[in-house]
C-alpha cells in the first residue's frame, strides 16, 4: 500500500516544462497565512483533532508537533502542556511558534528539518500530532513509523479527505490541459497505518472555514499554484466563474488516531470509536 501511496503522490508533481516558467514557487507557503490560522485556533480552540490529542495528554504532559507550522494544532492545548516539541522545515515558522509559546508560558523546543530525517534528534513525547502534512510525504510508512515511535500515549493526524490542491483540478485542465489525479486520499492513509498494525480510528467534519473569502484571494493563490503570472488573475477569475467554482466547496477534514503498542514506557489511552 505504501508503494501505491508513493506512486499516487508522484502524479501530483508539476511537469518540469511548466514549473520552469513559474514566476514564484508553486508549492510555497505563507507564514502570514499559517499565523492567521493559528490566531483563529487560539481564539476559538475546538474540533476533533484537539479533542483527541487533549484527552490523551496528561496534565503537564509533552506533545510532539511534526510539521508544526506556527502551532495551530498544538498551542491551543497550552493549559495542559508541560513541553512542546515542534518540528518543521521552516525556520520562520518555528520562530513564530516559539514566540507564541513563550507568550503562552509553554516551554518549547524546536527542531528544524524534515521528518523523519530529524527523528533521531527529537525527543519522545506523550502525544504526537501531525496536521496537514502527510500529502507532502512520499515515504508514508517510514513517516508514520517514526511518529508512532515518538509517542508514548497517542498519535493524531489531521488531513483533508483529498489532496489539498484538488480544488485546482478544473483550472489545471483549463490553463494547461492537464488532468490531475484523484488519489491519494485520507482513506489511503488509513490503509497504510493499518498495514503497519495500528488500530486506526477516525472522524471527519467540514473544514471550519472556507478556503477563500474573496475571489481576488483565490486568483492570487491559483496563479502561484498554476505557475502563472499575477497579471493573469483576471483570466483565472473569469474561468472560476465560468466553471462554477465559486465559492470553493469546503474541504472535508479527517482526524485519525491510534495508540502505540504497549510497552514499559507507554500508557495506551482509549477513546471513543465513532465508526
Amino acid at each position: 500500500m505504501d508503494e501505491r501511496w508513493r506512486a499516487d503522490l508522484e502524479r501530483w508533481n508539476i511537469p518540469e516544462e511548466i514549473a520552469a516558467r513559474a514566476p514564484a514557487d508553486p508549492w510555497g507557503h505563507s507564514v502570514a497565512r499559517f499565523a492567521g490560522r493559528t490566531d483563529r485556533a487560539l481564539a476559538a480552540p475546538g474540533g476533533p483533532t484537539l479533542a483527541r490529542a487533549g484527552e490523551a495528554l496528561p496534565p503537564g504532559g509533552s506533545m510532539l508537533d511534526v510539521g508544526a507550522g506556527t502551532g495551530a494544532a498544538s498551542l491551543p492545548l497550552a493549559p495542559a502542556l508541560g513541553e512542546l516539541i515542534a518540528v518543521d522545515v521552516s525556520g520562520e515558522m518555528l520562530a513564530d511558534l516559539a514566540s507564541r509559546a513563550a507568550a503562552l508560558g509553554v516551554p518549547a523546543r524546536t527542531v528544524r528539518g524534515r521528518w523523519p530525517d530529524v527523528a533521531d534528534r527529537t525527543p519522545v513525547a506523550d502525544v504526537a500530532v501531525a496536521a496537514h502534512v502527510v500529502y507532502n510525504v512520499p515515504d508514508l510508512a517510514a513517516f508514520l513509523a517514526a511518529l508512532t515511535g515518538h509517542a508514548r500515549r497517542r498519535v493524531v493526524l489531521e488531513l483533508t479527505e483529498r489532496h489539498p490542491m484538488s480544488w485546482l483540478n478544473p483550472l489545471w485542465r483549463r490553463f494547461h490541459g492537464i488532468t490531475r489525479p484523484l488519489r491519494p486520499t485520507a482513506h489511503d492513509v488509513i490503509a497504510v497505518a493499518e498495514g503497519l498494525g495500528h488500530r486506526v480510528r477516525h472522524e471527519s467534519r467540514p473544514a471550519p472555514l472556507p478556503r477563500f473569502d474573496r475571489l481576488e484571494d483565490l486568483a492570487e493563490s491559483a496563479c502561484r499554484r498554476l505557475c502563472l503570472g499575477r497579471e493573469r488573475a483576471d483570466e483565472v477569475i473569469a474561468a472560476v466563474v465560468e466553471l462554477d467554482m465559486w465559492p470553493v466547496p469546503r474541504d472535508r477534514w479527517f482526524t485519525l488516531w491510534w495508540e502505540p503498542v504497549s510497552g514499559p514506557d507507554r500508557e495506551p489511552v482509549s477513546g471513543p470509536d465513532p465508526r
